[in-house]
């Protein structure tokens, strides 16, 4: 049933995203494609920090986690301690570098774009083979977020579940293909806040509305509060963390850090805020199932937290969390559309297509065309109703962006004898073996990140080890990129 209060704070909200964007759009008219795909690397610590866990954080975070928790209890967290653990290991060890690296390495502002220069590779198949990894992953991704949407839209006001989608991806593309990076930037910085604010709220007032033990709930689920369920649950759980090496649009947030002194600070507030996030999370699906009791309705439509903040708060309150939801939704999908953007107008269109030829003005022309694009591709998907569930869509891209780029940006950035050729197969193997994996192995209940994940790092270190040894300048490029210091 709709509430007035809800809608108009809504539209209020969407109004502000659009308004951000196109903020953005008048201010840097004449910018260039640094400025579109990495805002000119000139991100502050808390907008850096907050929009990679914003783009991070999907609509999963507030609907599949808690109602996975809701439903089938505690042996769901580890995929809560695993995403914590990568999280914060990928800030420490692989953003410092990350961002000196792509620096020393031509100035580089996308992820392929670093591969091919941190090799001083001529080669454009680096970044051929990413594009195409990108642009169907980001696809199958960016789908899952507007699938989201239309599920809140269509619980919360009423309307039309596809048409809720399509008016979802229509605000998503507008602030996107106005405003490139800095307006995704600070549209993730705010909704990074909201969905900070909704989960530490809800749950907080939840648990003063419990009554009663968890007997009814020990007598449906036996297993209810018991984390250590099996050792799939848990080896896949933590392997979700492998995820954070290799995701483009997460990392591309180290390289565009003003300065290495604002990335540590950047590195405290974004695991602080994640840890926060992903830990509330998980107390949304346990008080949600004492408040609520167990509805089936509920875990099919992954309402937990919805039905949750509807029956806590007014209608003003209750719209201002559930917009959270919008948040989570549209600072992945901007995320995952820019840099599928970047990836084929700056790795494929530029170099191959236009021969390097292209104007500034061009290159930022083709990219909001892909934008458009991918996302109208997203919006067939989302739409289909044998696509799966978000939880699953967002799994199977996680997997693949895992497996295929987290060894070879690790290796990049740790191995000095790691060469163009190892980091081809790698990147190669890693997506081949996890989408095969998914396929027909997917019944070992174990998350086909994991074998991805470890096949594309043994292929990348043997192949490396087979081949020649990388050029004197390749070496020189390492050394100076572990010197790297401010000027």
């Amino acid at each position: 049933m709709s509430n007035t209060s809800e809608i108009v704070v809504f539209v209020i909200y969407l109004a502000f995203m659009i308004g951000i964007g196109l903020y953005f759009f008048l201010r840097s008219k004449n910018a260039g494609e640094k400025e579109y795909f990495l805002g000119g690397r000139q991100m502050g610590p808390w907008v850096s920090a907050l929009s990679a866990g914003a783009s991070d954080m999907s609509a999963w975070v507030l609907m599949g986690l808690p109602t996975a928790i809701y439903a089938l209890g505690l042996g769901q967290v580890w995929i809560s301690v695993g995403l914590a653990i990568g999280y914060a290991l990928s800030w420490i060890f692989e953003a410092p570098r990350l961002r000196s690296f792509s620096i020393v390495s031509g100035d580089a502002i996308t992820i392929p774009q670093y591969l091919t220069r941190r090799f001083r590779s001529k080669s454009y198949a680096l970044q051929v083979v990413c594009a195409v990894i990108f642009l169907v992953a980001y696809t199958v991704y960016a789908a899952a977020s507007i699938k989201a949407a239309g599920t809140l839209f269509h619980t919360v006001i009423g309307i039309d579940e596809t048409v809720a989608m399509y008016l979802a991806a229509v605000i998503i593309i507008a602030y996107t293909f106005l405003g490139g990076f800095s307006a995704v930037c600070w549209t993730d910085f705010f909704q990074g806040l909201l969905m900070l604010a909704a989960l530490l709220i809800a749950p907080i007032f939840a648990s003063t509305m419990i009554t009663g033990g968890n007997s009814e709930i020990i007598a449906q689920t036996p297993n209810f509060f018991n984390p250590l369920t099996s050792w799939q649950d848990i080896v896949s759980g933590l392997g979700w963390g492998l995820g954070y090496f290799g995701m483009p649009h997460i990392i591309i947030r180290f390289m565009s850090v003003e300065s290495q002194k604002s990335l540590k600070k950047s590195a405290a507030i974004g695991i602080s805020w994640t840890t926060l996030i992903l830990v509330f999370a998980a107390l949304v699906g346990i008080f949600g199932r004492q408040l609520l009791g167990y509805d089936q309705e509920i875990y099919d439509k992954n309402l937990v937290f919805i039905t949750m903040v509807r029956r806590i708060f007014p209608g003003v309150v209750s719209g201002i969390l559930l917009s959270a939801i919008l948040a989570a939704s549209m600072s992945t999908a901007d995320s995952q559309l820019l840099a599928a953007a970047s990836a084929f107008s700056s790795d494929v269109y530029k170099p191959i297509v236009r021969g390097n030829k292209a104007s500034d003005r061009e290159m930022l022309w083709t990219g909001r065309m892909v934008v458009l694009i991918i996302a109208v591709i997203a919006l067939v998907i989302a739409t289909n109703p044998a696509a799966g569930t978000i939880m699953s869509l967002v799994s199977n891209a996680w997997g693949v962006f895992g497996a295929a780029f987290g060894p070879v940006i690790l290796l990049s950035l740790y191995w000095k004898r790691f060469n163009f050729h190892g980091a081809l197969v790698g990147i190669v193997v890693g997506a081949a073996v996890d989408i095969l994996w998914l396929a027909f192995l997917s019944g070992t209940g174990v998350y086909e990140i994991i074998p991805g994940f470890l096949c594309g790092l043994l292929a990348a270190v043997v192949v490396t080890l087979c081949s020649k040894a990388p050029e004197r300048e390749v070496e020189e490029l390492f050394d100076k990129a572990i010197a790297y210091k401010e000027e």
